[in-house]
């Protein structure tokens, strides 16, 4: 099996900053995580990262937000949707 792109999604906000969202279904996991997908979820603006989820091989599940990179317990991919957007929520202090 391939991988299956899931979600790919990109807007571009009023404000000029940027939310984008690729999700991708893999066949095996990505070491050291135990689920089968591979994702990167950006928000920023004039070229700076603002908040960021990703997992990337040896690293796991992570986020970024703020300059801050911390470890992040993926439990569905429904939730890290939400985690992704209440992060951005908290920062923007608004609804996006």
């Amino acid at each position: 099996m391939r991988a299956t792109l899931i979600i790919r999604d990109r807007r571009i906000l009023v404000d000029g900053a940027i939310i984008e969202v690729v999700i991708w279904q893999v066949p095996t996991p990505v070491p050291p995580a135990t689920h089968d997908l591979k994702y990167r979820l950006f928000y920023g603006r004039d070229g700076e990262r603002i908040v960021g989820f990703d997992n990337e091989r040896g690293k796991g599940d992570h986020k970024h937000v703020l300059g801050v990179e911390s470890p992040y317990s993926f439990t569905t991919l429904a939730q890290l949707l939400d985690d992704f957007e209440a992060e951005i929520v908290a920062i923007r202090g608004e609804a996006i």
